[in-house]
């Protein structure tokens, strides 16, 4: 029987080189995932500082034996970093793109798709299959039963869900966080590294709303989807999508590992996460194609 896989997603907050490494080190040696996920995905800015880790967390990583992914930028706007997503596509290791413009740089060699990619139908799922595309990470905001659809009718294309964590939502050209702090993007001074889970925001009448970071709009609570490995198969999910935070990976994935073995229930799941100090409640509703906020179920 087909084994549900576990991915490490990329860290997707402003962490230093330190602090990677640190991360990644206890990836390698406690967290029990298959496949890490690495690189910057959310602004090139960051990229000369966190750059210089990644060879050496890659070996380490490798070394675990886990499988290495290196994940692209969704939102390349200039020349340089243009060029660093064709230098990551050309260095012979899987890769997930998060835009569309990194195709030309694959000349069809074997790549994934991230959730920043707009797989809302067959037709687009196909299309990328075509081109030499092998998994997708579905949408955040698409809702089971349309991935469950999609992945019925291309059966060559390994399914994933995003299962954990704060949901990446939209990019934009302005940094909230520069704003926020009152500095314009081009004189950051990146301080998104302040809010290493993302900042919280409200609502004017106090209602937690959303979270962000840096250019990125992420949800206030932390999506957990906690199928057993017969339900995700049902589903026609090949791999489920852990989100890195600052809190501790190593029970988020046990925990994910034992309800897929079927070893808890939903409710143990949901109160075996709710315990490591998240940064939100735990929300499940684009799953079940409700509104995203709405509080996940425990039965």
């Amino acid at each position: 029987m087909t084994t549900i896989g576990l991915t490490l997603g990329p860290v997707l907050f402003n962490w230093n080189a330190d602090r990677l490494t640190d991360f990644y080190a206890r990836v390698a040696d406690e967290v029990d995932v298959d496949r890490v996920h690495v690189g910057e995905v959310v602004c090139g800015k960051r990229m000369p500082f966190t750059d210089k880790v990644w060879p050496a967390v890659i070996e380490r990583l490798q070394a675990a034996g886990k499988e290495v992914v290196l994940s692209t930028l969704a939102l390349p706007y200039n020349p340089r970093e243009r060029q660093s997503v064709r230098d990551i596509c050309d260095m012979g290791v899987l890769t997930e793109i998060n835009d569309v413009t990194a195709l030309p740089a694959l000349s069809g060699r074997p790549f994934l798709v991230g959730p920043f990619v707009n797989v809302y139908n067959e037709g687009a799922a196909r299309f990328l299959a075509m081109r030499g595309g092998v998994g997708i990470c579905a949408p955040v905001e698409l809702p089971l039963a349309s991935v469950t659809t999609i992945a019925g009718l291309c059966p060559d294309v390994a399914f994933e869900l995003f299962a954990f964590g704060r949901l990446p939502l939209a990019l934009s050209g302005r940094c909230y966080h520069a704003r926020i702090h009152g500095l314009h993007k081009d004189s950051c001074q990146f301080i998104c590294d302040r809010d290493p889970d993302g900042l919280a925001v409200d609502t004017l009448d106090g209602q937690k709303f959303l979270a962000v970071n840096g250019i990125q709009t992420m949800s206030h609570g932390v999506t957990a989807f906690c199928p057993t490995a017969e339900e995700a198969r049902a589903a026609g999910l090949a791999r489920l999508r852990l989100s890195p935070h600052t809190f501790d990976m190593t029970a988020v994935a046990a925990t994910f590992r034992r309800r897929l073995a079927g070893a808890i229930d939903r409710a143990e799941a949901h109160a075996a996460l709710k315990a490591l100090g998240l940064p939100g409640e735990l929300v499940d509703g684009f799953t079940r194609g409700v509104a995203g906020s709405a509080l996940a179920e425990s039965a």
